[in-house]
């Protein structure tokens, strides 16, 4: 198969960014002198942005060749009771309107919660929550992709068959596979080799075709985990996390996209070992 295309970058903004200009601009700068060419904008808490900086982050992405995406903020849950689904739903269309306006191709969020029942259950709900989200969306000509994101934890609606059963049913929402967020989930250390990492592309592949792999949209980082999952993110060098056997099967694949770094504070750091670890392994 063909040596994967990938850009690379950070969730959110490094520790490293100079104060000035900065915000989202000033990340932009500091990740593109890096040769980093991918931004996810952290609007994890809430979305306050004007249209005017929303102009400015696309200006400024455009100028620079930076591929743009939004986290929305965390408290979005598909599987919300009907009092709480509303706020779900206007965190999740505003992070895309917004993002939208600032040059993002991507929205990415964290799907909800089980509260204990089945998954096939869950999605039933779910699906048609997210379908009437894209066709608004589409409705008003913005053509951004939802990706609902891989979790870290059993007890969350986001394992990579969600992801991919809420990709398969609706166009205009594909997964995020956050490696790390995999590989935490099962809390004994598995989904860390190439056989398993070859396995899940493979799945993947099955459920979307085999171009969808050109276009993935990824987190990467440590991950510190116990029996329940996820815990806390780690710098890579701080974790069990196998980053060649990772990087070796999405070779295999002839995969691409964005590799997007998400270990703390100082995700350039990382995402510069994975970019530089990557070049190595795909020119092999």
């Amino acid at each position: 198969m063909k040596n994967p295309s990938f850009i690379f970058g950070s969730v959110g903004t490094p520790r490293s960014t100079p104060k000035k200009p900065g915000g989202s601009i000033g990340t932009l700068i500091h990740l593109a002198q890096q040769d980093l060419k991918a931004f996810e904008i952290g609007w994890v808490r809430s979305v306050r942005v004007s249209e005017k900086t929303c102009a400015e982050i696309r200006e400024k992405s455009q100028e620079l060749e930076m591929g743009v995406s939004v986290h929305a903020p965390y408290y979005i849950n598909l599987n919300a009771d009907h009092e709480e689904w509303p706020k779900s739903r206007k965190r999740l269309m505003d992070a895309a309107h917004y993002g939208y306006l600032a040059g993002a191709t991507d929205i990415i969020f964290h799907p909800g919660s089980y509260f204990g029942r089945p998954a096939d259950e869950v999605l039933e709900v779910a699906i048609p929550r997210l379908r009437e989200c894209v066709s608004e969306l589409r409705d008003g000509d913005n053509p951004v992709i939802l990706r609902p994101e891989t979790m870290g934890k059993g007890a969350m609606l986001g394992s990579l068959e969600d992801t991919l059963t809420m990709s398969k049913e609706i166009n205009g929402v594909e997964p995020c596979l956050d490696f790390a967020h995999l590989h935490a989930r099962p809390g004994d250390g598995s989904v860390n080799s190439y056989d398993e990492w070859f396995n899940m592309l493979r799945q993947y592949e099955v459920a979307l075709g085999k171009r969808s792999l050109e276009n993935l949209h990824c987190h990467l980082s440590g991950i510190e985990y116990g029996e329940k999952g996820e815990r806390n993110h780690l710098m890579l060098g701080d974790s069990d996390l196998d980053l060649e056997a990772l990087l070796k099967a999405l070779v295999e694949f002839g995969c691409g996209g964005r590799i997007l770094c998400e270990s703390p504070q100082d995700m350039d750091i990382d995402a510069l070992v994975i970019k530089r670890t990557w070049e190595i392994i795909a020119s092999a």
